[in-house]
């Protein structure tokens, strides 16, 4: 049987996981980097926080989907033309961000676990966004494939397939 979603909202200003400065060495010669965002670091609290207080099962081990919602804050004026937030942060690093927080949660066991990964930046106000910004946050379990499934793909894949046979010359 396959679990439900684990579904949440996080309440807090979107930060994405962003670049790292090199501050110094570690005696075994290794470098010492630091986020050079300073509003990460709430961020992920946040998310943690959030995903907690969602997901007291055991961790997951499993492939996952996951698929998160960002509401950005909007500025005062849009400008001319502009309807989604086109503009920083990217949204593959706040992803990023947010996936290493439900890590650190123990949700997981890693973020390597999503297989499938569907993520949107939207401002309050628009169609599946939250009233102020933050992020919706669900994660999915994936079906497990029997050997029957598998078999059955790679005989379609298969078939799919340009001919490897060599012709017969005569």
């Amino acid at each position: 049987m396959i679990p439900e979603p684990i579904s949440f909202t996080v309440y807090g200003r979107p930060a994405p996981q962003g670049s790292k400065k090199a501050v110094g060495r570690r005696k075994n010669g290794s470098t010492i980097l630091i986020e050079m965002s300073q509003k990460v670091k709430p961020w992920r609290e946040a998310v943690k926080t959030a995903a907690l207080e969602a997901y007291d099962g055991p961790t997951i081990t499993d492939p996952v989907v996951l698929y998160v919602v960002f509401t950005l804050q909007a500025p005062a004026k849009l400008p001319k033309g502009r309807t989604y937030p086109t503009t920083a942060p990217d949204l593959s690093k706040l992803i990023r961000s947010t996936e290493d927080a439900i890590t650190d949660a123990g949700i997981w066991r890693d973020d390597s676990l999503v297989v499938v990964e569907t993520g949107q930046k939207l401002y309050p106000g628009q169609v599946g966004a939250l009233d102020r910004p933050g992020a919706t946050i669900t994660i999915s379990w994936i079906p497990p494939m029997t050997a029957g499934h598998v078999a059955s793909m790679m005989a379609e894949w298969r078939s799919s397939q340009p001919s490897t046979k060599i012709p017969e010359t005569g």
